[in-house]
């Protein structure tokens, strides 16, 4: 009776990875000079704050102007004519989406902590073009189950 049950986790096991190892490959942006970095999905319990990046020549918006530390979801959204990509450099480490081309969007989750956080297209020389900014974090946590919606006018927002 255990030979049946152990091939049935075996089986499972198998079919669990080659499942996996097809979904990273359809999850490949195709641009082998790009790093796409996955990040850790949301822990149950958790809440995930909601950011909007609009990424168009050659300016980042961003629909949240105050952080505090937190789960954030980045979805960047290309609404320009060349190819972008989002990155954040800061305290919690380096983390970049795919690159998109115009039209495309991506998520891209993290954890912020406290301290300052460079958010630029790491594409060609775009960062040098205006597409830099960044952000503060700070303060307490960020509240659960909510999303800011604030737009920050002025220089890359």
């Amino acid at each position: 009776m255990t030979i049946p049950r152990t091939r049935n986790r075996v089986f499972l096991g198998v079919a669990a990875g080659g499942l996996t190892a097809l979904l990273a490959a359809c999850g490949s942006s195709g641009d082998s000079g790009s790093t796409d970095t996955t990040t850790t999905p949301a822990k149950a319990g958790t809440s995930t704050t909601q950011v909007t990046a609009v990424l168009t020549d050659f300016h980042i918006r961003l629909s949240t102007q105050n952080y505090r530390p937190g789960q954030y979801t980045f979805t960047a959204e290309n609404m320009g004519h060349h190819q972008h990509a989002l990155e954040l450099v800061g305290p919690g480490g380096e983390n970049r989406s795919k690159t998109l081309d115009p039209g495309q969007s991506t998520a891209l989750t993290l954890t912020l902590k406290s301290g300052t956080y460079q958010v630029f297209c790491p594409i060609g020389g775009h960062r040098d073009l205006g597409m830099n900014t960044k952000i503060t974090v700070g303060g307490a946590p960020a509240p659960s189950g909510g999303s800011n919606t604030t737009t920050s006018p002025g220089n890359g927002y």
